[in-house]
């Protein structure tokens, strides 16, 4: 099993950007986090990097029921989807299967919003 969804796209880093943020609001998930891998290596390293973003998704009624059913899968949430520039006008998307993630926790109840929260990643790149 893979523990990533990726597609990839011709088109502008930042309208890829606004695509991504747009279908994960289609699935009822928001950004909490953004972080600009590139120009952080840049300030903290000084190191040129191409473009990269994480962007932290989160869907709150499913990461209710993630922390009701397991305290601890806070560590793994929220949900990441990467957005790189791997060529010139070639951007590849990149979400968390969670279902990969979370085999190492133990647990039916989690594992069946696991079950739908991948369903609706899946469904986010696919629409990309």
């Amino acid at each position: 099993m893979k523990y990533y969804f990726n597609k990839t796209l011709h088109e502008d880093f930042e309208k890829v950007i606004d695509k991504v943020t747009e279908e994960l609001k289609k699935e009822g998930f928001g950004i909490l986090t953004e972080i600009d891998v590139k120009e952080t290596l840049k300030k903290k390293l000084d190191v040129d990097f191409k473009k990269y973003r994480i962007l932290g998704a989160c869907n709150p009624p499913y990461a209710h029921k993630a922390l009701e059913a397991e305290d601890k899968i806070g560590t793994m949430l929220p949900c990441n989807v990467i957005v790189q520039e791997v060529a010139k006008g070639v951007v590849e998307v990149a979400a968390i299967n969670p279902m990969a993630s979370m085999q190492a926790v133990k647990n039916e109840k989690l594992n069946k919003v696991a079950q739908e929260i991948t369903s609706k990643l899946e469904q986010v790149v696919e629409n990309l």
